[in-house]
């Protein structure tokens, strides 16, 4: 075992079974996550690069094999232990923001340390803290229909922080996103990694995006195909890669 590892991932399988017909998206997967480090998880769709996240982040569990976060097989916890950790240690980016759309910004950044029964005031002054640092400070008491897709992403970067996570899993954050104020958001998602310390894994076919992370970690076909500190390819061969 890893002791400087945050996550550690060892033969994960995960087999989906629709109508007596079962598709295999991950096989046989493991590597591990070292505390603190920003890391890319890249390769062509199709590849399992969502699924494998959603079992990192314990939205889903593994056909076989373990996934483990600060030395706990999270893999094996009840749903109950799991939606405690996922609010506790665990933050979450979704591509198309998932914001609830009856509250306001500043209200969806609060529910996380809300549902831990934190006092109002507390959570207020954190949340909007937050949200001054990813550049809302204006846009606390707008709902998500009047935010634009960048700052819809914004305030899901400031929710996914809120509760200070130690890694942050961030599921195509650019991918809907214009090249100028995707460029924004990943500023943002690396200097609240500086600033915060928390372990960032990104999901993304951008492999400019990819190469600014530490370590990249390409699948294919549902295996790890490549893992490496640093780009070994030029991106335009990464990319045609990812492409296909």
């Amino acid at each position: 075992m890893n002791q400087s590892a945050i996550l550690e991932v060892q033969n994960l399988t995960k087999t989906f079974t629709n109508a007596g017909h079962s598709l295999t998206v991950l096989q046989d997967v493991s590597f591990s996550i070292e505390k603190g480090i920003t890391c890319a998880i890249v390769g062509p769709s199709g590849s399992g690069k969502t699924t494998l996240l959603g079992l990192c982040a314990g939205l889903d569990k593994p056909s076989s094999g373990s996934v483990a976060l600060n030395k706990h097989k999270i893999s094996d916890y009840s749903e109950a232990n799991l939606s405690k950790i996922r609010n506790e240690q665990i933050g979450f980016v979704f591509q198309s923001f998932q914001l609830i759309p009856t509250l306001t910004a500043l209200e969806n950044v609060m529910v996380p340390i809300e549902l831990r029964g934190v006092p109002y005031n507390s959570v207020e002054k954190s949340a909007l803290a937050l949200l001054e640092s990813v550049g809302l400070k204006d846009r606390t008491d707008h709902y998500p229909n009047q935010l634009s897709g960048g700052e819809q992403q914004r305030v899901g970067i400031a929710r996914a922080f809120i509760h200070k996570p130690d890694i942050l899993f961030a599921d195509e954050p650019t991918g809907n996103l214009d090249g100028e104020t995707g460029a924004y958001i990943e500023q943002i998602l690396f200097n609240l990694n500086s600033e915060k310390g928390t372990t960032l894994i990104i999901v993304t076919h951008d492999i400019e995006l990819a190469s600014k992370c530490d370590r990249i970690i390409e699948l294919k076909n549902g295996r790890v195909f490549k893992d490496s500190l640093s780009p070994v390819e030029t991106p335009e061969i990464v990319q045609a890669e990812l492409l296909t």
